[in-house]
């Protein structure tokens, strides 16, 4: 099953490619998307969706994993990071890709084991899970795999 897991943000959009067998996960691709900050709201959140739809062409994911907006302390940033997350669920939507939510502590709790891990230790995690040299970087791509990784955890 190939799975796309999704960090959203409206400035950089992380996601992350893997392969399951149902046992084991593979990396196929990660990065980021990202629009540039003088562009308005409405542009940023049109790049983000013809980005997307332009790598789900690509790599034809079966579905999608993406981080659920749990707490933000910034009230404008949860805003535009809620209206991105929007777009990205309604490009999967139209490509008929079922979408899976998780919250950041659930993926933290998965991959391990503690709720408040640092970014690091979740970057540790994902490199260790897919035995891949380095930590994915951006920090958006290691948060959009560990999003997919962590439907391996716990699916049925």
């Amino acid at each position: 099953m190939r799975i796309i897991g999704i960090d959203p943000g409206t400035a950089a959009t992380g996601y992350g490619i893997i392969d399951w067998n149902g046992k084991i996960a593979k990396k196929v691709d990660f990065g980021s998307i990202k629009t540039k900050n003088n562009r308005s709201a409405s542009e940023r959140l049109v790049e983000i969706e013809k980005s997307l739809n332009r790598i789900l062409k690509e790599s034809k994911p079966e579905l999608a994993v993406i981080e659920d907006i749990f707490f933000f302390k910034n009230a404008k940033s949860v805003v535009s990071v809620a209206q991105a997350r929007g777009v990205l669920m309604c490009a999967l939507a139209k490509n008929k890709i079922k979408v899976i939510s998780y919250t950041p502590l659930q993926i933290k709790m998965t991959l391990t084991g503690y709720g408040r891990s640092e970014k690091i230790d979740i970057q540790k995690a994902v490199r260790k899970e897919l035995k891949i040299k380095a930590i994915p970087r951006p920090n958006h791509a290691a948060d959009a795999l560990a999003a997919a990784i962590t439907y391996t955890k716990k699916c049925p």
